[in-house]
Formats: structure tokens, sequence, C-alpha cells
């Protein structure tokens, strides 16, 4: 290698042929798949900045939201109302989230080169009444073949010995029917690459909530109602349901069969008259049916007491026996706030003690009576960002925060603004929603 040089400077110096520079761009060939190969990559390129800092496209696939967005939704949502995150995880394969195409649990990014939480200035900071996109909290961990229920809730109910071996079975959903599936394996992923949520914030740091009898109080005052929110009530049909009342109450009432849960309708089947049903319902339709109701016998609102589990183990924040909060009799509660100090007790740690140890990144334990922070004794807490209190408008039917607690505002995605496509699972296009801004 080293006689090289001396051996290819003589050369060059005293070859007889003439240096003419480089070909220009202009009067360079080149060919077909050279020029698509530009186009594409100049077309990713310009679409991730859009949708990493300005934009990006999500849908609706759960009824957690309704009737104020819908399943079929399908959503812009502003980066710049928060301030967009700079990529977490920056090395991924373009287009998706967090797991490649035509797999179920293949990561789509790579964890190795990773970069600290930055956010850039925004229009502002989450207020009560938006409707936020965000990174599940609970999202860290997550079961390979049941990423619909939260990891967390699984090892209350089963043990995490059973929920950690891939080989241990249960029964989820897969489409339309319900199967034995293993567990798969976990799957651990960064704040960035957890699954996206869209829910109302109903509080803000700072803020002190409760929920009484279903409603949310805000320093001692009741929210103002989203127009479109829903509440579930208990009752029974009056008729069979057939195809006739299937077609009549979607066009009368806009009563869905998402909008009700049967054991009929949970296993395919048609309900008969007498059968009992929960339907969840607007304020509107609530009315409407007081005035004509030819499809259930008398509508009694759901309203879960205190101490009330229903079917899982503790599943309700701050998922401690010493707290019986219900989803409809929550709280009190102080939303924490950046700067702010807490007093710190073996009775309020369970509230806290997620955003210590997991959002901020300090070693919590408890030695005997006392709390060890970092390997210090501490009686406070000082917290070093801002968190939410995210709620669905389908209260019955939403996993919130009243069942995981906090939202960080380093899990903060974006605000939705516009419904830019629409289409409803039963009748297609919902064609007049389109273009809409979202309320």
């Amino acid at each position: 290698m080293t006689f090289l040089p001396w051996w290819k400077v003589p050369e060059t110096i005293f070859s007889k042929d003439a240096y003419i520079g480089p070909i220009p761009p202009e009067k360079r060939k080149r060919n077909l798949f050279e020029q698509w190969g530009d186009a594409i990559l100049f077309a990713v390129i310009v679409a991730t900045v859009f949708r990493t800092y300005t934009f990006e496209a999500f849908t609706i696939p759960t009824p957690s939201m309704e009737k104020s967005l819908l399943v079929g939704d399908y959503l812009f949502v502003s980066k710049l109302s928060y301030g967009p995150r700079l990529p977490m995880t920056p090395l991924t394969f373009p287009f998706t989230h967090h797991t490649m195409p035509l797999t179920t649990s293949t990561p789509s990014f790579v964890d190795w080169f990773s970069q600290p939480y930055r956010r850039l200035p925004g229009l502002g900071t989450p207020e009560r009444g938006d409707a936020v996109v965000f990174n599940f909290p609970e999202g860290d961990t997550v079961v390979a073949n049941v990423q619909n229920q939260s990891y967390y809730q699984m090892v209350r109910d089963m043990g995490r010995k059973k929920v950690s071996d891939p080989n241990t079975r249960i029964m989820n959903r897969v489409g339309d029917d319900i199967v034995s599936v293993p567990m798969g394996g976990l799957l651990v992923r960064p704040i960035d690459k957890r699954e996206n949520y869209i829910k109302r914030c109903v509080a803000v740091a700072g803020d002190t909530l409760e929920v009484r009898s279903g409603f949310v109080y805000v320093d001692g005052v009741k929210e103002t109602w989203p127009e479109q929110a829903q509440f579930s009530y208990n009752t029974a049909f009056k008729v069979n349901y057939g195809e006739r009342t299937q077609a009549m109450m979607k066009e009368r009432d806009d009563i869905g069969i998402g909008d009700m849960g049967s054991y009929s309708l949970q296993n395919g089947q048609r309900p008969v008259a007498g059968e009992p049903v929960n339907v969840a319902l607007t304020n509107a339709q609530v009315q409407a049916l007081e005035a004509n109701n030819p499809y259930f016998t008398q509508l009694e609102r759901q309203d879960n007491p205190r101490g009330t589990e229903r079917g899982s183990k503790l599943p309700i924040f701050p998922n401690d026996k010493r707290y019986d909060w219900s989803e409809d009799n929550f709280g009190p509660l102080w939303i924490p706030k950046q700067g702010a100090t807490v007093q710190l007790s073996l009775e309020n740690l369970p509230i806290y003690r997620r955003i210590i140890d997991v959002y901020e990144g300090h070693d919590l334990v408890v030695k005997g009576d006392q709390i060890i922070i970092d390997g210090q004794p501490a009686n406070s807490y000082t917290f070093s960002q801002d968190y939410y209190w995210l709620m669905g408008d389908n209260r019955h039917r939403s996993q919130d925060s009243r069942f995981w607690g906090f939202v960080p505002f380093d899990h903060v995605v974006g605000k939705a603004v516009l419904v830019w496509f629409t289409k409803d699972p039963e009748t297609g296009i919902r064609w007049k929603r389109m273009f809409s801004g979202v309320k």
C-alpha cells in the first residue's frame, strides 16, 4: 500500500489522457431506475419532515371518543399546536410507527441510537377541552400477541410470571373472533414508539380533579359536558333486534351495533326481546328516546360506586387497595405541575410513584416506613414536567387516565384539528362529516 502513491502520481503526470473535468449534470444520462429512485427518496424525505414537524394523519379505531370522534374517522393532528417533538428514535423504517409491515410484532425501529426528549416551541400547551393525541404511558412494555391490553393490568390479574412466559395462553379478540393465543413474549418500546391514543383533556397541571357520578369537577367547578359525549345505560330490548330494527335505530337515532353491548351481539347473534343490553347514548339521544322509545325498556344510567372493580383486579388508578375509587366516583386528585413540590408519604406514594420512578427516571425504593429516592431519604418531591388528565367522551367505554393515571407532557404528540375523511362501518362514507373541524 505504501508503494501505490509513488507509482500512481508519476503515472498521472505523464499520462496522455486529457483531463476534461466532471460531466455537467444536464448532460449526464440517467436511467429510469435512477430517476424514480431520486423522486421517491425526495418524496420520502419531504413527507417525513412534514409529518414530524407540522401535521400527521391518524385514524380512530375504537369508540372511546364517540360521538365526538367516530370509529372510521381519519384525522389531521397538528404538531404545531403544542410544539413538534423532535424524533427520539430517529432510525425507523419509513411511514411506520412501531411495527414492520406484514408482521405483528417485529419492531420497525432500532433503539441503540436514540435522542433525549426535546420539543420545538409551539402555539401553546394542552388546554381543557382539547382532543389530544399522545403516546400511551403504560405502553413501555407490551405483550407481543395481546397488544390491545395493558401489560400492567394483566400482571395484576394473572401475575408477572405467567404474563412474561411466551407460552402462556390467553383468550383474546382477533378480528371478530375470540381465540386462545400464546403471550408471545414481551416488547419494550421507547416513548415515541408507544401506541398513539386520543382522549379529551379534562384537567391540566395544577388542577384538582374529582369525578362525581360520572361528571368531572375541576377545582370544584363542574365540567362543560361535551355535546356529543356519551354515558352508558342499562336496559333491555323491547323487540327482537332484526335487520329492520337495526336499520331504523341507525337511521332515526344513530344507534349502531358498536353502541350496544349484549351477550348475543358479542357472539354474532341477534338479540331477542327481553335480553339485557348496555347502550351508550348522548344527552340528545336520551331525550329523543324519552319522547319515543320503540326499542328499549326504561333506561338506567350506569353509575359505578366506589370500590367497584368490574372483573379486573385494582383496575382504577392508582391501582392500590388503599384507594376505593371507581370510574364514576374518583378523587379528589391534584395534577402534578412542573416546579411544584409535593409532600410524600406511604399513603400518597401510589399516586406519584410511577411519575418519580418511570416518567422522570429516578431510583425509588421503600425500606420499612422510609421512602428512598436516588439513595437519599425523601419526604418531598419536585416535579420536572407538567402532567395532564385525559378521558374519553364515551365515559363508560374508554380506557383513559382513570385506569392508568397521568399523561406526561413528553408523551404528548399533538392536537386533533380536522376530520378529512370518515367511513361508518355499517353505512359507508359520512359525506356531511368530511373536512369538519374537531370539537
